[in-house]
């Protein structure tokens, strides 16, 4: 009795404060979101403030569950629940629901679950059993592999789904790496890579190789400290560049311009690679792997644009990077939930007098845009305000992160906090448009049992074993 009192006493409940405070938020806002003055109490079970009541009292229950079992359970069990979820996956891709073009529902009676939004915890789970093995290293090639494969297979199994918005979810783990020692090079060029793929999006090809050819080169003269040495790179890549153009248009060669480019850029490359090996400067191979891998990537994008996103996936992109515009159409969601954020003014319209809201020109105001009705009723004051408080919530679970003494808890602490941040930074800038509609909830906010199911177990598991931190949990 004694021992279980202390977890009482040991549990942060300054979190769970802030937990409580956003689901309550989140059960108002949905209250107004889809207001029915024919079915005016809050209470009503047959609107969605009245289920969603329902799933708010079914997470409470599912977090003080948690909190009851001992925490060595959830270092046991880590393997077993990651193993267990990817095969839900596997099960609704065959025995799904298709709802909205993504087959990654269970529809159970009246309930509809979605395995997806579970796979977030099982992840940050096996991800802090595998980092806290004894034998781990992170920068052995076998280590590295594994975890490839951990956050890999979910990723796959969501995309065959087509549910991008929550496969995008699981890349958000790498920055965990980062905090357990990987390099900030991978983070440098997975953020190049990113890049790379707008520009080429926004740009032509052959306008996206010189870019990255300038970028190398600049990157060259930092590298080297020696402007004759860049200045002679810059001369043998122009001059094959200009040597295969105008040769291939005087002799007539059916070859496009980005391909005579793309030659003159492999053989420059291969000069270079000689050059590099001969003087010993074997950081340059580097480079130059990376600058052709960066080069080829150009020609990839077009085709995972073309031929892996679904058309409403590339016509989001596209109206966010401003290639098309559309707000009749796909541009509508956002374009209205702009107008119901803006009109909110700096203390808002107030309780149930949004009329953006009232008249329903904001679809899915109750799940992913639900943010539109926290801007447009409550204004500046109230978006402040929420934004504040999952502020805060990011920073106490960094602060109880650090505190573990388990590589294990730390782990799957840094874990939580970034899969709530990425929820937070997608969803609000879906709804201001600075970030594509893919489908991300706010977390707490939004609509819905799964999410919020996954959520209070995502948080209420690191907030069991940060209340047995003084523990040693084995591995």
């Amino acid at each position: 009795m004694a021992r279980r009192n202390n977890i009482w006493a040991n549990l942060d409940w300054v979190t769970i404060t802030l937990y409580l405070i956003l689901i309550f938020m989140g059960w108002v806002n949905i209250y107004a979101a889809v207001y029915n003055e024919e079915h005016s109490s809050i209470l009503d079970m047959t609107q969605r403030y009245g289920k969603q009541l329902i799933w708010i009292i079914a997470a409470l229950i599912i977090g003080f569950t948690i909190i009851l079992v001992d925490s060595k359970f959830y270092v046991f069990s880590a393997y077993g629940f990651y193993i267990i979820t990817i095969l839900l996956l596997i099960a609704v891709l065959l025995f799904g629901t298709q709802v909205k073009g993504s087959t990654s529902w269970f529809q159970i009676g009246g309930i509809a679950i979605q395995p997806a939004e579970f796979v977030k915890f099982t992840t940050a789970l096996a991800l802090a059993k595998y980092l806290s093995s004894y034998n781990f290293k992170m920068h052995q090639f076998k280590s590295l592999v594994t975890i490839g494969i951990i956050l890999a297979l979910p990723v796959m199994l969501i995309f065959l789904q087509n549910d991008t918005g929550s496969a995008l979810v699981i890349g958000v783990f790498i920055l965990v790496l980062f905090r357990e020692g990987l390099s900030g090079f991978v983070l440098f060029l997975v953020f190049i890579v990113a890049l790379i793929f707008i520009l080429t999006l926004v740009l032509s090809p052959l306008h996206t190789i010189f870019t990255i050819t300038g970028g190398a080169l600049i990157f060259h003269y930092f590298m080297q400290q020696k402007l004759t040495e860049t200045i002679k790179a810059l001369s043998i890549y122009a001059s094959f560049t200009a040597l295969f153009l105008f040769g291939g248009h005087i002799l007539k060669i059916a070859l496009s311009d980005v391909n005579l480019v793309l030659a003159a850029t492999i053989l420059s490359s291969a000069i270079f690679a000689v050059y590099s090996l001969r003087k010993g400067v074997h950081n340059l191979l580097i480079v130059l792997g990376l600058y052709l891998g960066l080069v080829f990537l150009t020609f990839s994008v077009d085709y995972v644009f073309n031929n892996v996103l679904q058309a409403h996936q590339q016509s989001r992109i596209n109206e966010l990077l401003g290639i098309e515009s559309d707000p009749l159409g796909v541009g509508y969601n956002v374009n209205q939930s702009k107008i119901a954020i803006g009109s909110g003014g700096f203390s808002g319209k107030g309780f149930l007098n949004g009329t953006q809201t009232k008249f329903d020109f904001v679809p899915e105001q109750s799940t992913d845009f639900i943010f539109c009705t926290v801007g447009e009723e409550w204004g500046f004051i109230g978006t402040t305000t929420v934004i504040g408080l999952f502020l805060f919530l990011l920073l106490r679970l960094i602060a109880l992160a650090e505190r573990q003494r388990s590589t294990f808890s730390r782990v799957y602490g840094y874990s939580v906090a970034c899969v709530i941040f990425f929820h937070l930074a997608i969803n609000i800038g879906m709804t201001i448009g600075l970030a594509p509609v893919i489908g991300i909830p706010l977390p707490f906010f939004s609509y819905g049992g799964s999410s919020l199911w996954s959520f209070t177990i995502l948080l209420f598991i690191f907030l069991r074993l940060d209340a047995s931190r003084a523990e040693k949990l084995s591995h």
